[in-house]
């Protein structure tokens, strides 16, 4: 008996290592990346092609594997390789890194009302026909009313992208657009061309630069006027999202392109779980090329909020936005038989016209054919409900649910408890609202005691949020993960309950097979607050074409508006600078600026070499003068973040330099906020300019006792001159010993998945 037990150990042994070496000889797509491309004449695919035949054996085989030939913007390519090829590429003279073909997933009108930004009477509004808003996404919807071109003139003379695929035509507002799929894999609901078949992109687009619509709505709700932020500025898509996700090579093959096709502006609504070194993601590859040629990127911080560093996209050379609420949330009421009435947060489309129909309880209604009993049909998962009882009924739910599972069991309606979902709303494919648990308690004790209980859903209202702005909760929070001296996110902006255009054979609620369509559609993410200040990013482009990406955020991180430090205990690690101002973003008075050689010094700081350095930037310099990781205090960052290990002194010096774009002739005065536990030095406290363009530089020094376990405690320094507010804010919170530096993660060869920036898939609703 052993002997049989051993042999058959031994069988499965044998057969789980033959296993293992059959997958690790199977060919997956990977990226090589190499840094900035050569200079010269010869082709960087010819490279790309000879380096694949000295790896794989064979010009045939090396023809069959390559994927991308990134050469246009940056040095790379994708290939399917196997785990062996993968490695000897990543040992190879002139590689940076070796990553693999990650999935990222995905992350209107009354929003820039809301933040002061009229749709007329713009300093920049004559000049938006140059700006291009280059966007990352699932595609776009074309015949949507939000992209017409009338009274547009050709695309700018600087444009060198195109209009691919078929079935797709572009005009003077969409000028170009493009579609990648590395994996060669086409759902049944993909359309394969820059087409948009999920609707993300088309909202994200419509955001930013979507023209004038008079008349938009939900099926009625949030009726108005849609616009985006820039509805006179240029849009090219490069649809890099499909149903099975948006893969790594995809999104460099996207950059790669938009950086050479002459966009402005690179809007990202997407990113990844967890954190990586900047050169082994592809977002921070892209963006730092992008940024070399003057291209500023606009991100999403992410939905996996409201926990403590689980932002993503936090290269400070990318402008990382957090998701607010504007000053309208969507309701629907419940009016039960005996006259009470209970109002739930969703977008309601569905008018019952005050008909009350029979309600029953989840747990009432199980399918013990199926295996529920009522401790799981509670819970309305599909399935789980017996469709001879909850037929013709509304269904109160102890969970929020998609609904599918009472639509299954012919049910007409849903009231779902859950005090988890309590500034969001979401649109269900029935008549249906979410509710507090403590109302949910009471509801369950009316279908108890009553022998026919019954209920009506009203149709959704807007009320008025006086609240607002606050930071939602599932808007993905700082410290920064990897820089503990940079301050992220860098901003917030509306990212709650945005209507924008969709697309027509996209899902309209939370359903997917929901079969309904709409030209525009409320939805919720950072995914929505990105291109909000990428239209923001693409407004300041038009009235200031010359500033640098970096110029153009600190313009729109120093003239933010104060958030409200009351209403959030996490400070600026929800909202960073602050809320999003677009108006006052074109004449901030004085910006931080900083280029390449800035951020190269930073990262010299973060531990990256200077053969590494010389191989992303294609300079020989010798760049590091020191191996030893530092602080980062002294790259030019419109905030302040001091990180301190427990147990340690508050001890930090900042060096900081200032451009004047305002008046010439302009003397700004220190102002500072600073909490009584700590002590901030500010020399010089005045600065004097006397030209436009003329630099100055101060010094903070931030000092305190000895600290730990502390939360986050925050100020600010400000420099004022006639209506000039030159705001920055400053941070101070304890970190564990020996996590201050990044340098183990310099070797680290993975990166966890991010989720959805569009909030509604992110996993709070369950089909189960």
């Amino acid at each position: 008996m052993a002997k049989a037990v051993l042999h058959i150990l031994l069988h499965t042994l044998l057969l789980a290592a033959l296993l293992m070496s059959c997958h690790g000889q199977e060919r997956k797509v990977r990226i090589v990346y190499m840094g900035e491309k050569p200079q010269g004449d010869f082709s960087v695919e010819s490279t790309h092609h000879s380096m694949l035949e000295r790896v794989l054996g064979s010009t045939s085989t090396a023809k069959e594997s390559l994927i991308y030939s990134y050469g246009k913007s940056f040095n790379g390519f994708a290939a399917k390789l196997t785990d062996e090829e993968a490695a000897k590429f990543s040992e190879m003279e002139g590689v940076i890194s070796v990553l693999p073909n990650q999935i990222l997933e995905l992350h209107t009108t009354r929003s820039w009302d809301f933040m002061g930004f009229p749709s007329k009477g713009k300093v920049g509004s004559p000049h938006e026909g140059d700006v291009i808003i280059g966007l990352l996404d699932t595609g776009i919807w074309p015949e949507s009313d939000s992209f017409n071109d009338e009274g547009l003139s050709s695309p700018p003379s600087k444009w060198k992208g195109k209009c691919q695929g078929a079935n797709f035509t572009c005009n003077n507002k969409i000028i170009g657009a493009r579609y990648y799929n590395s994996e060669g894999f086409y759902d049944i609901t993909d359309i394969k061309s820059p087409r948009d078949s999920d609707g993300h992109g088309t909202h994200t687009s419509s955001t930013a630069a979507g023209r004038e619509v008079a008349g938009a709505s939900y099926f009625g709700l949030a009726e108005g006027t849609a616009r985006g932020g820039v509805p006179g500025a240029r849009i090219a898509m490069y649809k890099i999202c499909w149903s099975s996700g948006c893969y790594s090579a995809d999104v460099l093959a996207a950059f790669d392109d938009a950086i050479a096709d002459g966009v402005d502006i690179i809007s990202v609504s997407l990113g990844f779980i967890g954190f990586s070194p900047y050169f082994k993601e592809p977002i921070a590859i892209g963006s730092f090329h992008a940024m070399k040629k003057g291209i500023l990127t606009s991100c999403s911080a992410g939905n996996s909020g409201p926990y403590p560093q689980s932002l993503t996209n936090h290269a400070p050379w990318i402008l990382t936005v957090a998701a607010s609420t504007i000053d309208r949330k969507f309701v629907a009421q419940v009016v039960l038989g005996n006259g009470q009435v209970y109002t739930g947060i969703a977008i309601n489309s569905f008018n019952l016209n005050g008909t009350s129909l029979p309600l029953i309880w989840g747990g009432d209604a199980a399918n013990y054919s199926a295996g529920a009993d009522p401790d799981i049909s509670k819970y309305c998962y599909n399935g789980d409900l017996n469709s001879y009882k909850v037929q013709g009924k509304i269904v109160f739910c102890e969970g929020v649910v998609v609904g599918t599972g009472i639509l299954l069991a012919n049910g007409v309606g849903a009231i779902m408890a859950d005090s988890s979902i309590t500034d969001v709303g979401y649109s269900f494919p029935l008549p249906a609202t979410i509710i507090s648990v403590e109302d949910g308690l009471t509801i369950l004790n009316y279908i108890r005691s009553t022998e026919t209980p019954i209920a009506t859903i009203l149709v959704g209202e807007t009320w008025k949020d006086v609240m607002a702005p606050n930071v939602v909760s599932f808007s993905s929070r700082g410290p920064n993960p990897i820089a503990p001296d940079i301050l992220k996110p860098d901003l917030t902006a509306p990212g709650v309950d945005i209507l924008a255009a969709w697309s027509l054979v996209a899902p309209p609620s939370v359903d997917p097979d929901d079969t309904r369509s709409v030209k525009f559609n409320i939805i919720s993410g950072t995914s929505m607050s990105c291109p909000h200040t990428s239209g923001a990013a693409a407004y300041v482009k038009a009235a200031r074409p010359y500033w640098s990406p970096a110029a153009i955020k600190s313009a729109l991180m120093t003239t933010a508006y104060i958030v409200d430090p009351k209403k959030h205990e996490d400070l600026e690690f929800a909202y960073g600078s602050g809320h999003i101002n677009p108006l006052q973003a074109v004449d901030p008075g004085l910006v931080y600026d900083a280029y390449e050689a800035d951020y190269i010094k930073f990262l010299c700081m973060q531990g990256y070499n200077t053969t590494t350095l010389r191989l992303i930037t294609g300079d020989n310099s010798s760049f590091c003068n020191t191996s030893k990781p530092g602080r980062a205090w002294n790259l030019n960052y419109p905030s302040f973040s001091v990180a301190v290990e427990d147990g340690q002194q508050i001890m930090a010096v900042f060096t900081r330099t200032v451009t004047n774009v305002g008046p010439p002739n302009s003397t700004y005065t220190l102002s500072t906020y600073i909490p009584a536990s700590i002590d901030v030095t500010v020399e010089p406290s005045v600065l004097s300019f006397s030209a436009i363009g003329e630099k100055k530089s101060f010094t903070v020094l931030v000092y305190g006792p000895k600290i730990a376990q502390q939360p986050i405690i925050s100020g600010a320094i400000i420099w004022k001159y006639g209506h000039y507010v030159v705001r920055s804010p400053l941070v101070v919170y304890t970190i564990l010993p020996g996590t201050l530096y990044p340098s183990s993660l310099m070797s680290q060869k993975k990166a966890n998945l991010r989720v959805s920036s569009m909030h509604h898939k992110n996993g709070i609703l369950k089909h189960k």
